[in-house]
């Protein structure tokens, strides 16, 4: 009974996976082939940790790469904007952004801002201009990753735990504890959310102009 309970919840938390929605602007008429380099220098919001905040950040990069930009290695960035004492806080400015940009020596870089990171998950972008520090792209993305089954999971596994440490098959007691634990993974990066936040950074990226030119056709066809 223990294991049907178990397998049931994880099958109502794979259905709970809702759909993507991203959607973005870019300056019309801007030559986005100028911009040879981009650094993402902020990922702020309610997102919590380090580890989460990078893994954000890598995503984005990613995204870059596939368009042909050549974004500047996150490692790299975190180690300038020390140097010259750069708290991510005082990057969400437009201003700020911009002689970040300088200290980095890349013509454009882009701020992340994840207002909402629960049941549902909100992340908006933007590119910034170094030299004018106006904006060269914006987008905006969520999806609702279910937060309540996440809990539901978590009490799940808290279930088994409990009982390989007791030895007993007290579903009650691992239910409790798994209780406590889902609430808390709620709040981080879960694979779940990990997969969601990847497809909303992909559908908002479906915006970020190109680099990449196309082949050329050989032949008569």
């Amino acid at each position: 009974m223990r294991s049907i309970t178990i397998i049931l919840l994880s099958l109502v938390i794979i259905a709970s996976a809702g759909c993507s929605s991203g959607e973005g602007y870019s300056r019309q008429g801007y030559d986005f082939s100028t911009v040879d380099t981009v650094a993402v220098i902020s990922v702020e919001g309610r997102i919590a940790g380090a580890a989460a905040k990078n893994q954000i950040s890598d995503y984005f990069i990613a995204e870059l790469l596939q368009k042909g930009y050549a974004p500047v290695e996150r490692a790299e960035v975190e180690k300038l904007l020390e140097e010259h004492e750069f708290q991510a806080s005082g990057l969400t400015s437009n201003t700020n952004a911009a002689q970040a940009g300088r200290i980095l020596n890349v013509p454009a870089v882009i701020i992340v801002n994840i207002p909402e990171f629960k049941d549902n998950i909100a992340i908006s972008a933007k590119m910034v201009d170094v030299e004018d520090g106006s904006i060269l792209w914006l987008a905006t993305g969520e999806g609702k990753v279910g937060e309540f089954l996440t809990t539901l999971g978590g009490a799940a596994a808290g279930a088994a735990a409990g009982i390989a440490v007791s030895g007993e098959d007290d579903e009650a007691v691992g239910g409790i504890a798994g209780g406590v634990l889902g609430g808390v993974v709620a709040n981080q990066m879960t694979p779940q959310k990990e997969k969601k936040a990847k497809e909303i950074i992909d559908k908002m990226c479906e915006s970020l102009p190109s680099l990449m030119t196309k082949p050329e056709k050989k032949g008569w066809f």
